[in-house]
């Protein structure tokens, strides 16, 4: 038994924070069917592409066994804006427990899909909504990314070198945490909620939100002293020397983090440098601590500092490359890099489930379906038949 078992999810997403959103209700044993557009876009993104038709590079990497976001899921190929696309649309929203998508707003309301006209026929249905500035506020109608979302919640400015432009990071704030995360979170919250009331609700996650609560500390310090955080020199973005990477002696990096005095007092023993310990604190001493680990750190290799340093109750970590992580022993300890076989017998490695609940254990129980592989089996326990079915496939209604 996994921990969503029963729960049928929607899936109107597409880009990495919905079905980030959705795999991870799929992990925990949920029922997901990925609604996917047959043919190429429509509309008004047809428009703005041009004549030459130039088309998203990836689409054909969604039904691919490597990609794991798109893994535990059910696909249905389903024109939302033809007429049978409708209908089977709506019989299986009366059907689902969640519904989730990143339409703009405004979109599924014209499409006749949106939570008011969903809810009066299933009022038990969740629908969380992931947005980039939400469904209210002067932004709602502005367009973006993940780099534009964490400018506005403040997180680009305190990231980068002292005196240098703001480093762009992954897309991992406000895509993933931001937006996928926090609409997991709402909607398992509303299944709770729902446990006791009976009744759904709308969700409205929006990227820039969740961005910005997770600055809430950074935010607690700057409202209680009013200094802004200047790039690079905050004690946890490369401003202290104990709390940074250091290049090896074979061109690696070892990251150290020892804030705390005893901690700090560790590593000073362990480089064969006690005197160094009263002076932590001391901002004129901090340029000469650095240099001491500079110089110390290119001594040894990467693996043979770990090794010392992890003995010796430091906080220490290597910066392993993404060919390296499958292979650390804690990694392969908690099983977050697996190897799986697809249907066709190839072996596929992807990241593991993250969440290890001992009573209902999230699993991969099988990789990305292609576009339309699930139709004509959703369709039939929907009712309808396979003459039905067949005369919509050829309309271009479903895939």
């Amino acid at each position: 038994m996994s921990a969503l078992d029963g729960i049928r999810v929607l899936d109107l997403t597409r880009l990495a924070p919905g079905p980030f959103c959705t795999m991870i209700l799929a992990d925990l044993g949920a029922e997901v069917i990925r609604i996917e557009e047959p043919g190429p876009p429509t509309g008004r993104r047809a428009q703005q592409a041009g004549s030459a038709g130039v088309q998203m590079p990836g689409r054909s990497f969604a039904g691919s066994p490597y990609n794991a976001l798109n893994r535990n899921k059910k696909s249905l190929g389903l024109n939302l804006k033809s007429g049978p696309g409708r209908e089977v649309y709506a019989r299986l929203a009366q059907r689902a427990d969640v519904v989730v998508e990143e339409f703009r707003p405004g979109v599924a309301k014209r499409l006749g899909i949106d939570y008011e006209t969903l809810a009066a026929r299933n009022a038990r249905l969740i629908y969380c909504a992931i947005t980039g500035y939400g469904q209210s506020g002067p932004y709602r109608d502005v367009v973006g990314h993940d780099i534009n979302y964490i400018a506005t919640a403040g997180a680009l400015s305190i990231m980068g070198p002292p005196g240098g432009k703001p480093a762009i990071p992954h897309n991992l704030l406000a895509d993933y945490a931001g937006g996928g995360m926090h609409a997991a979170i709402g909607i398992l919250a509303a299944l709770m909620a729902r446990h006791r009331t009976g009744q759904g609700q709308y969700v409205d996650v929006a990227m820039l939100d969740g961005t910005i609560a997770l600055l809430a500390q950074t935010f607690s310090s700057f409202f209680a002293n009013g200094k802004l955080p200047a790039r690079g020199a905050t004690r946890l973005d490369g401003g202290a020397p104990n709390y940074d990477r250091y290049e090896t002696a074979d061109g690696k990096y070892i990251t150290v983090a020892a804030l705390e005095p005893w901690f700090f007092a560790n590593l000073c023993r362990a480089l064969g440098r006690e005197d160094l310990i009263e002076h932590e604190f001391d901002p004129q001493w901090s340029e000469e601590i650095r240099r001491v680990m500079t110089e110390a750190f290119k001594s040894k290799r990467r693996d043979e500092w770990f090794e010392i340093l992890k003995q010796s109750d430091i906080c220490v970590g290597r910066m392993l490359t993404l060919d390296e992580v499958a292979d650390d022993p804690q990694v392969k300890a908690r099983a977050m890099i697996v190897e799986l076989e697809s249907p066709g017998g190839e072996k596929v490695k992807q990241v593991g489930v993250s969440l290890k609940l001992s009573a209902t254990p999230g699993s991969i129980r099988s990789l990305a379906p292609s576009l339309g592989e699930h139709t004509g089996e959703i369709l039939e326990s929907l009712g309808y038949t396979r003459e039905t079915i067949e005369r919509w496939q050829s309309q271009g209604a479903i895939k």
